[in-house]
């Protein structure tokens, strides 16, 4: 167990703040160092996380990192991480395929662990992670932040005013041209369109369309892709019809750009996101296509901020998970991204 778990008094009382390691170095590690870093000189967070290490394979690397951000301490292991007593988050930044595997290492060292998504690869391998957490009583939450940001509650209560009607329909896309990023494209690291960036209009229907709170489950599914020259999927379709008859429909690309907007289409009027992979605005329409108002998003430090701030607070509250994305959340979403592959007949090689 951290020393800090379920301290949150005694953490108050001598000053302590909650040690974030990162591990990896790769592009997304740099965003979440930059976050911890604006969050330390931040008087909201100051008093609560502290950017203290970072592993990578190589020790060069991480020793240029840790420098660059003013870590305490940079390892050129992942086992060196994991024997520092004064780690109590481990923010995990590599590829999805290897998730499962450091984050059960990282639990059984006693670590708390906010793990970047993708989850993990596959169902099979969340169920072993999250069986994990439940034996080492650790902190075990996905790092999609969507999840975590104030637009989140702004889209939801949009929709629970009944400003615009009842909701029989959503749509949202995200694409990105990444192939040159050799991870995306490579079968063995779990590459392709859909746990990259396909997630998150999945996630965004999920929390929009009250999924994640049982007012509808998914019934069926109707999805395609374009295979990329690897096997990975490169761009996919993806509608989902729920038991109400609600449909939503997604599309992800890694081979181009879109403009990332999501809809949800009511029946006295719509409202449209701006980005849903970090919601900058809503616009709400009536049935002329008239605008109504727009609705401001909070500022915010990077977005990734009030992961860190939840994680740290479950942390410190003893809780083994996040309320922004339980653990039934998580896996109902791996379980869905395994029956959209399935109906591609896309299997990983490790599977």
């Amino acid at each position: 167990m951290s020393r800090l778990n379920g301290n949150r008094a005694e953490a108050e009382e001598k000053g302590l703040k909650v040690n974030v390691a990162i591990l990896g170095a790769g592009r997304i590690a740099h965003s979440m160092a930059d976050t911890l870093v604006q969050m330390a000189g931040d008087p909201r967070y100051s008093t609560l996380v502290e950017p203290y290490a970072v592993a990578a394979r190589d020790a060069d690397r991480a020793a240029d990192f840790a420098q660059k951000y003013g870590f305490d301490v940079s390892y050129g292991s992942y086992d060196e991480l994991l024997a520092d007593p004064k780690v109590d988050l481990v923010y995990i930044a590599t590829p999805h395929a290897l998730h499962a595997e450091q984050g059960i290492a990282c639990l059984k060292a006693g670590k708390n662990i906010l793990v970047e998504k993708s989850f993990t690869a596959n169902t099979t391998q969340a169920q072993e992670l999250l069986e994990t957490a439940k034996e080492t009583r650790l902190l075990c939450t996905e790092a999609i932040w969507t999840r975590y940001m104030p637009s989140r509650a702004l889209v939801a209560d949009i929709i629970k005013s009944g400003e615009i009607g009842e909701v029989k329909a959503a749509t949202a896309n995200l694409c990105y041209p990444t192939t040159h990023k050799a991870r995306m494209t490579y079968p063995a690291m779990a590459g392709g369109a859909l746990l990259d960036v396909g997630v998150y209009p999945i996630n965004f229907f999920d929390m929009a369309l009250g999924a994640d709170t049982s007012e509808r489950t998914v019934a069926d599914i109707d999805t395609s892709m374009v295979a990329y020259e690897t096997g990975v999927d490169a761009t996919d379709s993806i509608a989902l019809h729920y038991d109400d008859g609600v449909m939503a429909t997604a599309t992800a690309s890694m081979m181009c750009a879109s403009d990332r907007s999501g809809a949800i289409w009511g029946t006295k009027g719509y409202m449209v996101c701006q980005n849903i992979n970090n919601i900058e605005g809503i616009d709400l329409y009536d049935l002329d296509h008239k605008p109504t108002r727009h609705v401001d998003v909070p500022a915010e430090l990077t977005g990734y901020e009030y992961e860190v701030a939840s994680a740290a607070n479950a942390i410190l509250d003893g809780k083994s998970e996040c309320e922004e994305m339980p653990h039934a959340d998580t896996l109902r979403i791996m379980k869905l991204m395994d029956q959209i592959r399935s109906k591609w007949g896309l299997k990983y090689p490790f599977e």
